[in-house]
């Protein structure tokens, strides 16, 4: 399994930013896939999750109404769009999936919310 995360780097508060997740190493299209988030001396959060359909999303309660997870099956990425960003969405970005009985993670690509 190889997930690889791009997409982040410095934005304004309020500003956007869209992070990609190119995956391999596994049948994509069967496998529900996650965004968590990790800040300095703090544990990994869930961000958003999507189905292997995509027809089912879930959100953190802190990004609903601002972020948007997809899926493309096709081309096996998975995406968050994330708007109206805060300081506090300040962390490295994590894409990872459950397979084979094991959770993998991408190396994360790391989002800072700063004026």
């Amino acid at each position: 399994v190889q997930l690889v995360e791009s997409g982040g780097g410095l934005v304004q508060p309020g500003g956007s930013l869209r992070l990609s997740c190119a995956a391999s190493g596994f049948t994509f299209s069967s496998t529900a896939m996650s965004w968590y988030r990790q800040t300095p001396g703090k544990g990994r959060e869930l961000v958003a999750n999507i189905s292997s359909t995509g027809d089912s999303t879930n959100y953190a309660d802190s990004v609903k109404g601002r972020f948007t997870i997809s899926r493309d099956n096709h081309k096996n990425t998975v995406s968050l769009q994330m708007n109206n960003l805060k300081p506090e969405d300040t962390a490295v970005y994590y894409c990872t999936t459950r397979w084979a009985f094991a959770r993998s993670w991408g190396q994360g690509t790391q989002v800072t919310v700063s004026s």
